[in-house]
């Protein structure tokens, strides 16, 4: 390893465990800023069909029960021999993540991004202005394309999901299952670090009304086509009780099968709108059940 990488490792470590002495849980990144750990499932089998009487087709995702490493944010950890242990498993990492809706904190990150061309800096203040709230001042950072993470704090009986430009363009919400590049980490792209008037604040509460505009709308029970019949109502059903990490792969999986019975196109405007009782962006729904249907040979 080349000396600038281990000084960036070293870097790392320190800041992952300088943020653990705060209270915010860690993993070690990449340069890419994606978990420097990969999975050890990653050449598993596809999870098979359930058992029969059972109601739930999918195998749930490991997140770190079979006691590996390589779990991503569920590897998350605040102690320091952990964290140690991560890093000295992944020697490549230069950088950290911050594990989001996790306690004591429950921090919700604010993702003012730059390069879709958008302002989100101005779409923010729109948002607030709209809505009567004022972003309190909180821990600020900077990031290498020029955006801003800004750090809040939510109550611990909400769960707040990740979505990107549901709020508005270029405003993308890192909540639970999600993580933060940590201030310190260097990417391909550069290096992260705290606004210096923020690098002493705690992370501020969410104001009320920006908190209500973050979580995903009540789920509604929304009638599927009669062409469908039963199998389509229940391959809605089942989108409808997906939790957080498992939104995508269920509606991916229902997809395939809908388009497998030939009920794909009739059901595409239901698993959407199911998609989003849970939380996922039409874009993102829109895109998944479109893969399904090239899976499965047919056009989306």
């Amino acid at each position: 390893m080349a000396t600038t990488d281990r000084q960036a490792t070293t870097l790392a470590l320190a800041h992952a465990l300088s943020a653990a002495e705060r209270g915010l849980a860690v993993i070690p990144l990449s340069r890419t800023k994606l978990p420097a750990l990969r999975s050890p499932h990653r050449d598993d089998p596809l999870p098979p069909a359930g058992e029969a009487g059972t109601s739930d087709p999918v195998s749930p995702r490991c997140h770190g029960e079979c006691g590996r490493l390589g779990h991503g944010v569920y590897d998350a950890s605040t102690d320091p021999a952990r964290i140690r242990e991560l890093f000295a498993a992944a020697p490549w990492a230069t950088g950290y993540g911050i594990a989001c809706g996790l306690p004591p904190h429950h921090l919700i990150g604010i993702d003012l991004d730059t390069k879709s061309g958008t302002d989100s800096s101005s779409a923010l203040r729109e948002l607030a202005l709209r809505h009567l709230f004022t972003i309190p001042e909180t821990v600020v950072v900077l990031t290498p394309s020029g955006g801003r993470h800004l750090w809040l704090t939510g109550p611990p009986d909400v769960v707040v999901p990740n979505s990107a430009g549901r709020l508005a363009p270029g405003i993308d919400i890192r909540g639970a299952g999600g993580y933060l590049v940590g201030p310190g980490s260097r990417t391909d792209h550069g290096l992260y670090g705290a606004a210096p008037a923020t690098a002493h604040l705690a992370p501020a509460p969410c104001p009320p009304s920006l908190l209500r505009l973050l979580l995903p709308p009540p789920r509604t029970n929304h009638p599927t086509p009669t062409s469908t019949g039963q199998h389509g109502q229940g391959l809605v059903q089942f989108v409808l009780a997906a939790h957080e990490g498992q939104r995508n792969t269920r509606l991916f999986w229902a997809a395939c099968r809908a388009y497998e019975n030939d009920i794909g196109p009739a059901l595409v405007e239901p698993l959407v709108e199911a998609a989003l009782g849970t939380g996922l962006t039409e874009r993102e729904a829109r895109a998944t059940i479109a893969s399904a249907a090239r899976m499965t040979g047919h056009r989306p």
